[in-house]
C-alpha cells in the first residue's frame, strides 16, 4: 500500500454519514480494492468490525473523544447494523429512530433491520433481521427507513418505562408530534408485544421535558406519587425573572421545594455549576425555597429520585394536586438584605440531593 494513499474524496459525505464506515461494496465503487483494505487493516489504519464492513477510524469505538460521543456510538450502532445486512436493507425500531434524529434511547438499544423482499436472514453480529408487517418508509442517507411513528411503535415496546417516556418526550418536543399523532401512535403500540406497560405514559408526555434526564426523573416523581406541580417554571423577584428550574412542588406553607438536575442542558458543566450558584443563592435567600440537586445517575439508585424527592414532601405534608398555578410565573419576594448561603454541590461533598434552605 502506498504511504501516499488517502482517501478519495468522494468518501467524504460517506464517512461523514455513516461514522466512518464503509462497506466493501463502497469501497469498491469509490475505487479501494481489495488489497489496499486488506493493507490498511494489517498496518491497523483501518479495522474490520465485521466481514464487509470497514471503520476508518483507528481509535476504538469505546476510546473516542467527541464531544457527541453517545450519538456517534449511536450513529455508528446504527449503520453498521444497515451496512452489515446490505443494501436492500431497511433500518426498523430503534436504527430507525437514531437516522431521524429521536433522542431517549438507551445505550444499548436493539439493532435491527428488516429487508425489503421480508425473506429470513440469520441474526449477525448481534443484529437481528426483523420481520414487521408492511410499513411506509423515508429515504435518510440514501437508505429506506421505517417512517418516524411506525420506527417509534416498532421500539418502544422493547424500552424500559423510562426510556419509552423519553422518546414520547422528544417526539412531541423536537417532532412536533401533537396530540392526534399520539393518538395514532399510540393505537401503532397497543396492537404490539410488550405495549400493557406503557399505555399509561401517553398520558405523561410533556413537551417541556428537555431531556431524557428529566423524562427520566419525571416519571420515577410520578411513580413514587410525588409528580412535579410544574415545570421549566420561571421564577421571579422583583419583576425579574431570575430562575428557570427542572421541577417546582408548592409545599403547604407556602414555601417551594425546587429541584435541579445537573449535568443536562444548562447545568451540563462544572462552569455552568459556579454560575449557578449566585442564582441559587439568590433563591435561597428569599426564605421561600428549599433547593434539592441530583445528578441523573442518581436516578439509578432504588426507587431512584422521586422516592428522596418523595420522602422530603412527605415531612412537609405536601399533597398532590393541590397547586393550581401550573405554566404560570412564581414571584417570590426580593429580600431586603442579601444572606449568604453555603452551596453544597453533590459532586464535591459525595452527597446526592444534598437539602438547602
Amino acid at each position: 500500500m502506498p504511504k501516499s494513499f488517502t482517501m478519495p474524496r468522494a468518501a467524504e459525505p460517506l464517512l461523514r454519514r455513516q461514522a466512518g464506515l464503509l462497506s466493501t461494496l463502497q469501497c469498491e465503487e469509490l475505487g479501494i480494492g481489495r488489497e489496499v483494505r486488506r493493507r490498511m487493516v494489517k498496518h491497523g489504519r483501518w479495522t474490520s468490525p465485521a466481514r464487509s464492513v470497514y471503520d476508518t477510524d483507528p481509535v476504538p469505538l469505546a476510546h473516542r473523544v467527541r464531544a457527541d460521543f453517545f450519538d456517534h456510538v449511536a450513529r455508528w450502532r446504527t449503520w453498521f447494523a444497515l451496512l452489515l445486512h446490505g443494501p436492500d436493507t431497511v433500518a426498523t425500531g430503534g436504527c430507525a429512530l437514531v437516522l431521524h434524529g429521536v433522542s431517549g434511547l438507551p445505550r444499548d438499544f436493539s439493532l435491527e433491520v428488516a429487508r425489503q423482499d421480508r425473506s429470513p436472514r440469520q441474526r449477525r453480529h448481534g443484529v437481528a433481521v426483523v420481520d414487521h408487517a408492511p410499513f411506509p418508509t423515508v429515504t435518510i442517507g440514501g437508505r429506506e427507513v421505517a417512517r418516524i411513528d411506525h420506527a417509534a411503535a416498532q421500539a418502544i415496546p422493547k424500552l424500559s418505562r423510562q426510556n419509552a417516556l423519553a422518546v414520547l418526550d422528544d417526539l412531541a418536543r423536537s417532532h412536533r408530534f401533537g396530540p392526534v399523532d399520539l393518538a395514532a401512535l399510540h393505537d401503532l403500540v397497543r396492537r404490539r408485544h410488550g405495549a400493557a406497560m406503557l399505555h399509561e405514559l401517553f398520558g405523561l408526555v410533556d413537551t417541556r421535558s428537555e431531556s431524557p434526564a428529566e423524562s427520566f426523573v419525571r416519571l420515577s416523581c410520578h411513580d413514587n406519587g410525588a409528580p412535579p406541580d410544574d415545570i421549566q417554571a420561571l421564577i421571579v423577584m422583583g419583576g425579574t425573572v431570575v430562575a428557570r428550574v427542572d421541577f417546582v412542588w408548592r409545599l403547604p406553607d407556602g414555601r417551594w421545594l425546587v429541584v435541579e438536575i445537573d449535568g443536562i442542558g444548562p447545568h451540563s458543566t462544572q462552569q455552568a455549576l459556579v454560575r449557578d450558584a449566585p442564582r441559587q443563592n439568590q433563591l435561597l435567600a428569599s426564605g421561600q425555597v428549599i433547593m434539592l440537586r441530583f445528578k441523573p445517575a442518581d436516578n439509578d439508585k432504588p426507587g431512584g429520585v422521586g422516592a428522596e424527592i418523595a420522602r422530603v414532601l412527605a415531612a412537609h405534608r405536601w399533597r398532590p394536586g393541590q397547586y393550581t398555578g401550573a405554566g404560570t410565573h412564581i414571584d417570590l419576594p426580593a429580600p431586603a438584605r442579601a444572606r449568604a448561603y453555603p452551596v453544597i454541590w453533590p459532586e464535591l461533598s459525595g452527597i446526592s440531593g444534598q437539602i438547602t434552605g
